[in-house]
Order: structure tokens, then sequence, then C-alpha cells
């Protein structure tokens, strides 16, 4: 089979792949929760038939489009999410940032180095060159906007001020939190995932380096996703972490739950608004609980991932079922029953979060046994999309954070929210409708 070129100006990262592995990449939908196993794909060749295995290693996400990518996009199993601060006064070199950031990352999606290796004579050019010889892994790239880029002590800081959105409010402090300011924040938002860890860390690590002398870095997460092809993902926990998104196949749901409108803001329109947490959760303790005692904490059972009293996963939440003795099957205090939308005046949003294991520190426990020992530094990072976050994250954290069991296992440090406009147009680059309407 004949081998595809290219262009002395595209170098491609991962080199010369078969045409016909690319034609069966490009059409695949891989994994709809996780993304660790391969998808297979049937091709016929004349009266033969023969099962080709489609790896998610090979897969390509298109940056542009009327949608940002990472959002609804299937869960690939990286993430290196990402949050800078602008330390240039001029509105100019913010837009000429993102102008750049939307060419390298049309080109990383793609395949491609960050910039062509052609003009490695430039500076601004020069790719770390890490993950050449890769594939593109399914990488997407998302962009977003904290509340700094509008306003930042008192001051409209680019012209910016009548364009945020009432909807990018500024997180209040729930209860237990113990945020950590280098952790927290940030005024732009840059969220990676891909099939390989190293792709996802290498287009972060691409964009914060051609931000130098306009924006520096406030804090940087890596996470990580595993699971079978097709199965809700599980968390740190070992519950399944998922289950009652809504559908990201759905249009109709996802325009109800997710999409932001222009009823706020117009340059919104086909956009989202992200909140992150960094969640540490006390895996030590959590893992001398009995089981029953665990999936009395989410609410599910552990292993089916079913409510409790039911058999399968996905069947419907009762909250109104009871035991024999007449009390709540599924605890008043538990996760599911607090955050499910029938307990939320119907709310929803998506849920895009992953695991995180950065080592052990020193750490002394929030609830009893208030232990204070070497511990792993280890949780989630949860990310969650929705069209307003005034009726989506806020009201059910607000919740969570007063009367979740799990809470006694769980401390966020880590916060911010953003508002990631519609994707970009080529030709155009990513956030242009605020900066040109």
């Amino acid at each position: 089979m004949a081998e595809k070129k290219q262009s002395p100006t595209q170098t491609a990262r991962r080199g010369f792949l078969k045409a016909g592995s690319l034609a069966v990449a490009a059409g695949a939908s891989v994994g709809a929760a996780g993304l660790a196993q391969a998808a297979t794909a049937t091709a016929k060749d004349g009266a033969n038939a023969r099962t080709a295995t489609v790896d998610p290693t090979h897969h390509v996400e298109p940056f542009y489009g009327k949608h940002q990518g990472g959002i609804v996009t299937p869960q690939q199993t990286s993430t290196y999410v990402a949050a800078l601060d602008l330390t240039t006064t001029k509105r100019d070199d913010v837009i000429a940032l993102l102008r750049t950031w939307t060419e390298m990352s049309a080109r990383m999606t793609r395949g491609d180095t960050a910039a062509s290796l052609q003009t490695a004579d430039d500076k601004s050019a020069v790719d770390s060159g890490d993950i050449l010889g890769l594939d593109p892994a399914g990488l997407t790239i998302t962009f977003g906007f904290g509340p700094g880029l509008f306003t930042k002590d008192g001051k409209d800081r680019y012209g910016l001020a009548g364009k945020r959105p009432a909807a990018l409010v500024d997180l209040p402090r729930f209860n237990g939190d113990q945020l950590l300011p280098e952790k927290t924040g940030g005024d732009l938002y840059i969220q990676a995932c891909a099939n390989d860890p190293q792709i996802a860390f290498h287009a972060v690590r691409q964009l914060a380096r051609v931000a130098y002398g306009t924006a520096a870095m406030r804090w940087g997460q890596a996470g990580f996703l595993s699971g079978p092809k097709g199965k809700t993902p599980r968390n740190l926990m070992g519950f399944k972490d998922g289950t009652n998104n809504p559908p990201a196949t759905d249009p109709a749901a996802m325009k109800e739950f997710v999409w932001a409108s222009s009823q706020d803001q117009s340059w919104m329109n086909d956009g989202t608004y992200t909140v992150v947490r960094r969640i540490r959760i006390t895996v030590e303790h959590w893992d001398q609980m009995e089981l029953g005692f665990q999936e009395q904490v989410f609410g599910r059972h552990k292993y089916s991932g079913a409510p409790i009293g039911s058999k399968n996963e996905f069947d419907k939440v009762d909250l109104s079922a009871n035991d024999k003795d007449g009390n709540p099957l599924i605890p008043d205090n538990s996760h599911v029953r607090l955050s499910n939308r029938d307990n939320n005046n119907g709310a929803q949003i998506l849920r895009r979060s992953y695991s995180y294991n950065d080592s052990t520190n020193f750490y002394i426990e929030r609830w009893p046994p208030w232990r204070q020992e070497t511990e792993y530094d280890a949780g989630l990072i949860f990310i969650a999309h929705q069209g307003d976050p005034r009726a989506g994250f806020i009201p059910i954290n607000e919740k969570l954070s007063k009367f979740d069991m799990m809470n006694q296992f769980t401390t966020h440090v880590g916060s911010a929210i953003f508002a990631c406009p519609p994707g970009a147009k080529e030709g155009s680059y990513i956030g242009a409708e605020l900066f040109e309407a």
C-alpha cells in the first residue's frame, strides 16, 4: 500500500501512517466512556470479511467546528489541564496569543508538531520534539476564559468588562473548602485530552511556551482514566463515575444542559461554562471502610454501579424506595440522592472528570480519626460543563458540601471557573466573537 506524503512545511510528528489505517481511524467512533481499549471495525475485501482493530492513538479529532472539542467528545484516557494568568497590559497581545494558540492547536490535533520543524531558526517556532514519532491519539484542546480576563482588582484590563457573561460568576466558598491559591483561579484555561499522556502534556507545554511575556502558568494538573471499552470508568474510590450524565450523543440534552445560549452574551452562543475542582481523596481512610458503608456513602452498589435496591447500572434512581423498616433505601445524605436531578430542580451537568495521583506528602485529615501522616496526594480532577453554573454546579455543590457523607473522605483544594467560547472557524481564532463583536 502506498504511503501518504506530506509537504515539507507540514512535517507530521507521527511520520508516515498507512493510508488505510488513516481511513479507518478517521471514520471510527472510538469508545463512549473510555478509550483505553481499541474499538473494532469490520472491513470487507471482496467476499472475505475481516475484523480490523482501530488503535485509538491513530484517531484524529478536528479542531475547527461549531463547538470546541473535549466537551462532548468521547472521553480520552489522559488529560493535562492548566490555567494561566495574563501578564500583558495590551489587548492586542491577548488577541495575538489566541491566534497563535489556534494555529498551533489545529496542527497538533491533526498530528503535526506545534510549528513547522523547517523554521527551527525561529525561537518561537521550536517544538520540544518529545512527541516525534507518536500518533495524534485523539487529541482535543479546549480553551476557556476566566473572570480575570474581564476585570481584575477592579480594573477593566482589556476593554472587555461589559462583555463578561452574567453566568461567569465568581464561585462562592463552599462548606469545607480548603482551597490552595496555587491550585485555584486563572485567566486562561487549557484542557488537553488524548489517548496518550505525553501527547496531552506536550500540547499544554507548547502553548504555555509561546505565551511567555503575555501570560504565565498558574497551575497545571495531569489526570488519567481507565476502563473497558464502552463501560463507565471507575474513580479511585472504586465506584463508576459519570453514570447519571446527560447523554452527550443527544443534541437536545446537550442544548438543554451543556451549551450556552445567546440570551446572556452573544459571543458565548454554542459555548459552555466549565468548573474545575481539584478534589483530594484520603484513599487510606476510604480503604478501611466496609463495602456496605461505602455503598451507603455513594447510594450505589459498588461492583454493578446500580442504585441501591436495583440490579443494573442505568436503572432509574428511585428516591422514594424504602427498606422493610421504612427507611430510605438510598440514604438521605448519600452522594447519589443529593446530586440527583430529581432532587435539584431537574438540573444536570456534564461530568468529564479524571483521576490524579501526585505521589505522597504530609497531610492532616479534616475528619475523625484526624490522622496526621504521609498520605497519597491522589483524588479527582472534577470537570463539569454546563449551560449556566448558577443553575448547575453551584446549587448542586452547595447541597453536597453541607450534607454529603463523602465529605469525610474528600477535600476540595483547587477551584476555577471558565467561559469556554464556541469552536473556532478556519481562518479565524478561538474567542474571536468576544474580541471582534
